[in-house]
């Protein structure tokens, strides 16, 4: 595994431990590399809304996640500008949803990112793209307790 790899690696598993809702929901990161993370969950009854879809909420929350850590991965702490998301289907209790986050394009203030959200089946249910503002402070000092 190469350096950047590595300090993507890291810098993934350290969002992961920290990210509050990530755990609460359950979320699994699977892969992280530079500009690219891929991590799962399985829907639980208090993701379902009214009609016994999954929430939205969770959904766009898993593709949120996926996109943090693929902006982040570089080392610079990168925070959302903007953020949407379209549900072409949807998913339902017990299935497991994974996001694919990856860099679409990169400059040294700002970040453009896509991330498809599938099911086990491979279907997509949520088509998520988000910007990202590069602010000049590290990641690893976020880690080593440097910034608060």
């Amino acid at each position: 595994m190469g350096e950047q790899s590595a300090q993507a690696q890291e810098i993934g598993e350290w969002m992961r431990r920290e990210d509050r809702l990530a755990g609460l929901l359950g979320m699994e990161l699977e892969e992280t590399a530079p500009g690219y993370c891929r991590v799962s969950m399985t829907v639980t009854e208090n993701m379902l809304n009214a009609v016994g879809l999954t929430h939205g909420g969770a959904t766009f929350s898993l593709a949120d996640f996926a996109f943090a850590v693929a902006s982040n991965s570089h080392g610079k702490v990168a925070v959302a500008l903007s953020a949407q998301i379209n549900f072409p289907a949807g998913s339902r209790l017990g299935d497991r949803l994974t996001a694919t986050a990856r860099e679409e394009n990169r400059t040294g203030r700002t970040g453009l990112y896509s991330v498809e959200v599938k099911t086990g089946d491979d279907v997509l249910v949520g088509l998520f793209t988000g910007t990202v503002f590069r602010r000049p402070d590290s990641v690893s000092d976020w880690i080593n307790g440097e910034q608060q």
